[in-house]
């Protein structure tokens, strides 16, 4: 358990905090602007963990094993964290989830045959274009349910919602996008497996 690793765990931990500051404000009205505060911190928490973990690990040699299985289980957690509140928050139609969640599945799936054939996945264009919108949408659909809780720039509510449901979209066509890439390149090693 080195430093990367931890921090790691410690996002796996904090994301079901995340949830919980998250729904509190639907449950007690006097927590939105405590709810909502502690909500924004533990996603920067969440997300900086992310990034200095990456970071440590590689600018130090620290990559290990574990942290290849770890890091990816702790990305998908926390951000399918996310959108389930943003579903609950009524911000994130049920179709997109739906889209997100069996894309994240079917890719834990995959790589875990690939993983037993000792093949690892790259990361692929389309890949690293869902990682930036899923980011963008975590971003814009907190801004999205701050800004109705706390009834602020109530003018532009409704474009925040357009915008940010655009972006849902976005994130949904390049999961989609970065599954079907994923799978071309695992079908030889999958027709293999079958085989055998």
């Amino acid at each position: 358990m080195n430093l990367p690793n931890k921090l790691t765990v410690l996002r796996i931990v904090i994301t079901p905090l995340f949830l919980l500051f998250f729904l509190v404000p639907d449950w007690i009205s006097a927590m939105t602007l405590p709810g909502t505060i502690i909500v924004w911190l533990l996603y920067l928490l969440i997300e900086s963990s992310d990034v200095l973990d990456g970071y440590i690990a590689r600018k130090y040699n620290l990559v290990s094993d574990l942290g290849k299985v770890l890091d990816p289980f702790a990305d998908v957690l926390s951000r399918i964290t996310y959108f389930i509140c943003f579903t609950a928050a009524g911000i994130m139609p049920v179709v997109i989830l739906a889209v997100l969640l069996y894309r994240e599945f079917s890719i834990t799936f995959l790589r875990m045959v690939l993983i037993r054939k000792g093949v690892a996945m790259a990361a692929s264009v389309w890949g690293k274009l869902k990682a930036v919108t899923y980011a963008i949408a975590g971003v814009l659909g907190l801004v999205t349910v701050s800004a109705f809780r706390l009834n602020l720039f109530s003018s532009y509510l409704h474009l925040f919602e357009r915008v940010t449901l655009a972006v849902f979209i976005m994130a949904a066509v390049a999961s989609v996008a970065s599954f079907i890439t994923y799978l071309k390149a695992a079908v030889p090693v999958l027709r293999d497996s079958f085989q055998e």
